[in-house]
Parts: structure tokens; C-alpha cells; sequence
């Protein structure tokens, strides 16, 4: 251990699957997916995604604080609290001009827009809320959650696409790293059921149209896949100097040893065919985790269940490892989260190295023959696993890798 080591030492989770990690961590085990029709989607080219049920953010926040908040941020609180509690860390204790906050997401949060325009369109402009820019620009999901916790440090809002999560836990490592915080809550959020995002996305022809079969759209690797479900969530992990973590005497989880990031500079939307991009992401973050291919024990793949990102993925996998790791695709069970997927499938991946089990894959009944990969499917798999990374790719080639390692 030296003075660049990052420990994990908390998690919180709002997902499709559940809220809480414990409860989504459960419900991944047990493999099944969650998509289902989305009355907010009604009446769309394509009407049913991944959603967290029973969010009850009042309850939860308070009703004047969830008031105030769109979705995407309700969901980050209620995911930071989680995991500083989960890290045994308490606001009023620590030293807030060196805790920071870097979350990712993909857009700005759109709850109430619909209705503010309508209100524009119709010659009311004095009738829009004046709580409509605060509330939903990106930069006020990290604002809110410095708030709401205390923490004086930098706070930044990171996009990348749908690489975001994984970039932010970059940022945050590189914060520690540097000695300008001892703790950075981190990792991403995003909630984009609305129709004009699920309106796009059909457009570009990237979104599953298996209306006759809602729990079995989101296939990745599978042969008879057709594209992603839109899904949402949070994914948060407290990160901390490893020095300030046993000088409070506190535990890991696992440690994040490596990360990596890129741009494939190919195309705006479709990723490298040869993984080029991603490849080299891989090899940044072995390189400063101080590991060979040959150590990674499992890998947690972006997997969208579009057949150009997954022959890509699978593609740079196969230039990175002679034989590349066992994989899981978490998309097949809570859809495509945009900016939150990478924040949450590390978290994920931290939990498989806890518990030395890979929960599995859904919906893969014929694998893509194009894709030569061990994908664990239908059960767990228990294995060692001492290494393992999480890998996120988004539109404009944008690629981030974050590997983790067993205390």
C-alpha cells in the first residue's frame, strides 16, 4: 500500500433492481431483468424501460427538499447518504474543506421541462418556475449533494456520455492522489424517461422494440438482440486516502487500483469496430493499478445490447487479454442508466470482489458468434477474483475503465 492507494469504503445504490446496495446486490443475484412498460413513455415508437419503483423521495428527503429536485438528484441523495453511512462516516465530523464530490451524468435533468415550455409556447413566460434552472442543470447535482452533506471541497459534475460514472471515479481517484481531498463521494446519476430522450434514442435506432417481450430486451452478446433499454439510477462510492482511512480505523470494501480513460476519434456516435479506443483505456488503467492483463480476474462489460458496441467491447477485450476474463453484463437486468451505468456497475463490481461471486447475465440464450467471450449466465458464479474492471464507453468515442482490487 503507498501513498497513491485509493479504498472504497462505501456504496450506495438506487436502481431499477432496488434501492440500496444490499437490496440491488440481492435482486442481480437472483438475474431478473426489470424492464417493463413506463406510463411516462406511453404511446412512443417505444413505450417500457428500466425504472426504480417506490422511490418516495419525500419520505425519503424531506417534502420540501424533493420538491425542490428533479429526479436525477433525489436519486444521488438518496444514493450519497447511503454510502457515507455504509463508510461509517459521519458530516459532522469530518474535516469538509477536504471532502469532495464528482458525480457524472449525461444531460441535464428534464422533469419539468415539458411543462415549462408549454408555458413559453403559450405566452406565459412569467409563469415559468424560477426554480426550473436550478433544479436541473448538471452542475447542481454535485451542488446539491456538497450541500446536503457538508462537504467544502471541490464539487464538479463530469460528462462524458455514457462513460460519465466512470470518468467521474477517475477525476475523484486523481483528487485523492494528489493530496487535495482525504475523501470524494463520486460516481453518477441519471434519470432520462422522458419522451423526447426515449423519443432520440428510437430515432438512432439504439433502442430494443421487443414490445412482446418487455423482461427479454435487453440481451447483450445475445444473437438476437436489437439495442438497449432505457433504464435510470444512482450509483455513489465514498473514496479515500488510504492514510485517512486506518487513521480513523475504518475497513475497505476493495480498493480502486487503476483507472483509464480515452477517445476512440472514429465516429460521433458508433465505437472503434476494433475496440481501439477502449483497448487503450484498459491498458491505462492496468498500467496504474500496477497489473498485467493476466491478473484480472473478471471483467464488468458497458454491453449495451447494440451489436456494434458489443463486437467492439469484445473486440478490445480479446486485443487487451489473451484470454480475456470472465464477463457479466449488468444492463441485461436494470437497462442502460446513461451517466449513472459506469458509476453503478463499479459499485457492482466492487460487491462481486466482496462476496468472490459474478452474478449473472440475462437473457443470453445464443451468443453472438462474432463474440468469442465466457459471459456468466442464468446462475452466480463463485470464483477468486483479486482483480476486476468495469469498462464504459459513451457517443463521441468517449471510453473510461476503473479497475479494483481485494483488500
Amino acid at each position: 500500500m503507498n501513498v497513491r492507494t485509493v479504498a472504497v469504503t462505501g456504496l450506495g445504490l438506487v436502481t431499477p433492481a432496488g434501492i440500496g446496495a444490499a437490496a440491488t446486490w440481492e435482486h442481480f443475484l437472483g438475474g431478473a431483468p426489470t424492464a417493463r412498460p413506463d406510463h411516462l413513455l406511453a404511446g412512443l415508437p417505444v413505450d417500457f424501460s428500466c425504472q426504480v419503483g417506490e422511490l418516495n423521495a419525500a419520505a425519503r428527503l424531506g417534502g420540501r427538499l424533493s420538491r425542490r429536485l428533479d429526479r436525477f438528484t433525489q436519486m444521488a441523495l438518496i444514493a450519497a447518504r447511503e454510502a457515507v453511512a455504509d463508510a461509517g462516516l459521519d458530516p459532522r465530523a469530518w474535516n469538509a474543506d477536504r471532502v469532495g464530490v464528482v458525480l457524472g451524468v449525461s444531460s441535464n435533468g428534464i422533469d419539468t421541462y415539458p411543462m415549462e415550455y408549454a408555458r413559453l409556447a403559450k405566452g406565459h413566460p412569467d409563469r415559468i418556475s424560477p426554480m426550473m434552472m436550478p433544479r436541473s442543470i448538471p452542475n447542481m447535482v454535485s451542488a446539491e449533494v456538497s450541500l446536503d452533506l457538508g462537504a467544502h471541497g471541490p464539487s464538479l459534475t463530469v460528462n462524458t456520455a455514457c462513460a460519465s460514472g466512470g470518468t467521474a471515479l477517475g477525476v475523484a481517484c486523481d483528487l485523492l492522489r494528489s493530496g487535495t481531498c482525504d475523501i470524494v463521494i463520486s460516481g453518477g446519476t441519471d434519470s432520462q424517461r422522458n419522451p423526447m430522450t426515449a423519443s432520440a434514442f428510437a430515432q438512432l435506432r439504439t433502442l430494443s422494440r421487443r414490445h412482446h417481450d418487455h423482461a427479454g430486451a435487453s440481451r447483450p452478446f445475445d444473437a438476437d438482440r436489437d439495442g438497449f433499454v432505457l433504464g435510470e439510477g444512482s450509483g455513489i462510492l465514498v473514496l479515500e486516502r488510504a492514510e485517512h482511512m486506518r487513521a480513523r480505523a475504518a475497513r475497505p470494501r476493495v480498493y480502486l487500483s487503476g483507472h483509464g480513460a480515452s477517445c476512440d476519434v472514429h465516429h460521433y456516435t458508433a465505437p472503434h469496430p476494433k475496440g481501439d479506443g477502449l483497448a487503450r483505456a484498459i491498458r491505462t488503467a492496468l498500467t496504474g493499478a500496477g497489473l498485467a492483463p493476466e491478473d484480472i480476474d473478471h471483467v464488468n462489460a458497458h454491453a449495451t445490447s447494440t451489436v456494434l458496441n458489443d463486437r467492439a467491447e469484445a473486440a478490445a477485450l480479446h486485443q487487451v487479454f489473451r484470454e480475456p476474463p470472465p464477463v457479466t453484463a449488468n444492463k441485461s437486468i436494470i437497462g442502460h442508466s446513461l451517466g449513472a451505468a459506469g458509476a453503478i456497475e463499479a459499485a457492482l463490481t466492487a460487491l462481486t470482489i466482496q462476496h468472490q461471486l459474478i452474478p449473472p447475465t440475462a437473457n443470453l440464450d445464443r451468443i453472438d458468434p462474432d463474440i468469442d467471450l465466457d459471459v456468466v449466465t442464468k446462475t452466480p458464479r463463485s470464483t477468486v477474483i483479486r482483480a476486476a474492471l468495469s469498462a464504459s464507453s459513451g457517443f463521441g468515442g468517449q471510453n473510461a475503465v476503473i479497475v479494483m482490487t481485494a483488500p
